[in-house]
């Protein structure tokens, strides 16, 4: 089972680009279940064709009762599911026992967003006679122009930015690449702070980080984390708000002023619909309003 678990991990890695973060979780997963299995067979040898859907619906009800969250349990049949298909597909299977057992239903949280009246104030929070004030301005204006994801920002490269067209190279979750403009002001920042390095976009190394050190390397995550949370802090006298938030107010300030929420589905870089939707119960009258306005009965 093991043999079987490194080279599927190594598939999803090389084939499939899944992250270091998500590859640790599935290892996690895997090892509870064989944990479950080796516990519930009773000392005698298990074999991956001996499972059945039966015996995953049991090791999800006992996940259930030894009180994991409902999203760790559909996490963990998701990683089933996907390892169960990738022995099929490599003939060490017949059947995938994981296909048709349903995950537990999840509760949709609405996301936190900030409002509109508090944007222009975060904004100008960052002492921007100093490096890192510039920097921390570039980035939120980065974060707020374009949605992005903290470890997709942190992924940036010079060469990444299309200065003359005002539009960013990201790549996303799998490595997949997408194009998303950036305001004016965000490519203004981002500007001052290359000026500030003592470079300019084109004498800059396009290989190196956009947001580099004075001795080029890039600036940690905990430390963009850490700073941007304390300015949406003091902007909002909310705790708890992070890079994320800007991802999702990027969003809803779209929608909220009629962008085609499939437009928006390609900014964000989700792989489906239904993970832009979460988007439409934040502003009921909003949409009710559009809705109005664009239906040919309204």
């Amino acid at each position: 089972m093991n043999n079987h678990r490194e080279e599927f991990l190594d598939h999803l890695l090389k084939v499939r680009s899944y992250s270091p973060k998500t590859l640790e979780a599935y290892r996690r997963d895997l090892t509870e279940f064989f944990q479950f299995l080796q516990e519930t067979s009773k000392g005698s040898e298990v074999s991956m064709e001996a499972v059945d859907r039966t015996t995953i619906r049991r090791f999800l009800r006992y996940e259930m009762e030894r009180g994991l969250a409902p999203r760790t349990v559909a996490r963990r049949l998701a990683c089933l599911k996907s390892y169960f298909k990738y022995l099929l597909v490599s003939g060490i299977l017949k059947t995938n026992p994981a296909e048709l057992v349903k995950a537990p239903k999840l509760k949709k949280s609405i996301p936190h967003f900030i409002g509109e009246q508090f944007i222009d104030e975060l904004m100008n929070i960052p002492d921007t006679s100093t490096l890192a004030g510039i920097r921390d301005r570039a980035v939120l204006e980065l974060f707020y122009a374009t949605g992005i994801r903290l470890a997709e920002l942190m992924a940036l490269r010079v060469r990444d930015v299309r200065w003359e067209d005002n539009l960013i190279r990201v790549t996303g979750k799998g490595n997949k690449q997408r194009l998303v403009p950036i305001t004016a002001a965000a490519r203004r920042w981002l500007n001052q702070y290359l000026q500030a390095l003592g470079q300019t976009p084109k004498t800059a190394d396009p290989d190196g980080p956009l947001f580099a050190k004075p001795n080029g390397r890039s600036w940690s995550v905990s430390t963009i984390q850490k700073r941007v949370k304390k300015i949406l802090s003091l902007a909002t006298g909310a705790s708890g708000l992070g890079p994320h938030a800007l991802r999702h107010s990027f969003a809803t300030h779209l929608l909220d002023r009629g962008a085609d929420i499939r437009a928006i589905k390609d900014l964000l870089g989700h792989s489906s619909l239904s993970s832009t939707q979460i988007y439409t119960h934040l502003r009921p009258e909003q949409m009710k309003r559009i809705h109005e306005q664009a239906h040919p009965h309204g």
